[in-house]
């Protein structure tokens, strides 16, 4: 059975995700945002071993945390190519959002892509490339629930403003592939708090559809 655990960390309070196999006690990591003791307290807590630590975007605050969590657990650093130049500029953009001097943040061990399945234990998740809040911005699709880092949260949306941000990627990100899932699924948003595909296709005033 997979279950889903949630530890708000770093200066932005992201939110980072263990999602394991509990027959099998393996895992893996969605967006280590800081606070790298906490994400590996999680992990140690739950008795699971963790291969991959993914990025869902390589914003600074979903990433802080990479080069310690990976050290300590032995796992790998998966993100999406697009955003590998993001990765360059992390450590300048805390300085400006945070007043912090953060570390500079080392290349990952492989890249997620559309389409990518991750195995853990029994089960498999899919990746979606979901580009708009940042070129290489992914959502992470399981049975019943969907990981969409910064696209997607209860109520609104990523931003576009930023470096990289493309308004019409984001609406097509969103149209295409989120809203292709069935009401049904939980999302675990970068962000805040949980929602479902269903309410924010009803509810989300960013997010025009025609109706099914």
């Amino acid at each position: 059975m997979l279950r889903v655990e949630k530890v708000i960390v770093g200066p932005l309070s992201s939110n980072s995700y263990l999602v394991y196999d509990s027959d099998v006690r393996e895992g893996i990591i969605i967006d280590a945002g800081g606070d790298g003791d906490k994400i590996v307290a999680l992990v140690d807590n739950a008795g699971v071993r963790v291969g991959y630590l993914c990025a869902t975007h390589a914003h600074f605050d979903h990433i802080l945390a990479v080069d310690y969590v990976r050290d300590v657990l032995g796992c790998k650093f998966l993100m999406h190519k697009d955003d590998v130049w993001l990765l360059e500029v992390a450590a300048k953009s805390a300085r400006k959002y945070i007043g912090d001097d953060v570390p500079n943040i080392s290349e990952p061990d492989g890249y997620l892509y559309d389409g990518y399945m991750l195995e853990i234990g029994q089960h498999l998740l899919r990746v979606l490339h979901t580009p708009g809040h940042t070129p290489g911005s992914v959502s992470i699709v399981g049975d019943g629930f969907v990981f969409t880092g910064d696209t997607l949260f209860a109520g609104t949306v990523g931003r576009t403003d930023f470096p990289g941000g493309n308004a019409e990627q984001l609406a097509d990100s969103l149209s295409k592939k989120l809203m292709s899932l069935p009401d049904y699924y939980v999302v675990y948003p970068g962000h805040g708090r949980p929602t479902t595909i269903g309410a924010e296709r009803r509810g989300n005033p960013f997010i025009n559809l025609t109706k099914r």
